[in-house]
């Protein structure tokens, strides 16, 4: 494990490289490819906190790390520096009720002038309301939102626009509580429940293809596009540009891209030059 975790570290190097440079260093990929238009899909990088770190956890795993940087403003920086110009913060703590990262989150919504959305154990309108102060341009809401309809329906029309509902699925099942405990409504008929809301969207993840870079789920993701009246940002097993491409072509909004960025299995130039906005 050690050697693979030494593995994966190396190969994030060029995220603390570029944070203190702005020359342009490409690194080969299968997925370059030159004069592609630009899709109204936008690539939006993960930068998970742990402990005060940026983490991307083992496939099928909340608790194991392969990627550990301890400095998350640095990465932060790095990907505006790529060319993205938004960033998807999740505190694990605040998901596991174990701390929280808020400082280090004010600090990446302090360092950089690109779009934010902040999430992880959000569950108060207090806590909306001070990331939103804090800069973050939109909240991410699971559990709470799940559990307390009416809830959501007062936050998301006191705070419109800025509310995205998270909900992480697997055999169309929305998981809660960490993916501890399942919900009793399969995700199209959550979507179904939440069109009329003014969020800012809905974020599925795929539970069961997140952090293998194999390709996410793409006919539950074109289901939820297909019902949802608002914005649906995808997320887990994004591989490569061919499943940006597709997830594009089948609607969604955004797509939330974490370990293949991370290892170079994406090349983030050719993405943030693509799907950015």
């Amino acid at each position: 494990m050690k050697s693979r975790f030494s593995k994966f570290r190396r190969d994030c190097e060029f995220i603390h490289k570029l944070a203190g440079t702005q020359s342009k260093v490409h690194f080969r990929s299968h997925d370059s490819c030159p004069n592609v238009p630009a899709r109204p899909m936008i690539a939006i990088p993960a930068l998970d906190l742990r402990g005060g770190a940026c983490v991307q956890l083992a496939a099928g795993s909340y608790d194991q790390e392969v990627i550990r940087i301890p400095d998350p403003v640095g990465v932060a920086i790095a990907w505006r520096q790529y060319g993205f110009h938004h960033l998807h913060v999740v505190d694990l703590d605040g998901v596991s009720g174990h701390g929280t990262n808020t400082a280090e989150i004010q600090a990446i919504l302090g360092a950089t002038d690109v779009q934010v959305q902040v999430g992880g154990g959000i569950r108060s309108g207090d806590m909306i309301q001070r990331y939103l102060d804090d800069g973050a341009e939109r909240v991410i809401i699971g559990t709470r939102a799940l559990e307390d309809p009416d809830w959501l329906a007062e936050m998301s029309t006191l705070y419109p626009g800025c509310i995205v509902v998270a909900a992480d699925v697997r055999d169309r099942k929305v998981l809660s509580h960490g993916r501890s405990r399942t919900q009793p409504k399969l995700v199209l008929d959550l979507i179904e429940d939440l069109n009329g809301l003014p969020l800012a969207g809905v974020l599925v993840t795929a539970v069961h293809r997140e952090g293998a870079m194999r390709g996410t789920d793409l006919p539950l993701m074109e289901d939820v596009a297909d019902v949802a009246d608002f914005p649906v940002f995808a997320s887990g097993g994004l591989g490569g540009l061919g499943d940006l491409r597709a997830l594009a072509d089948r609607g969604v909004a955004a797509a939330v891209i974490g370990m293949a960025l991370y290892t170079g299995a994406m090349d983030p130039w050719v993405v943030a030059e693509e799907f950015s906005e």
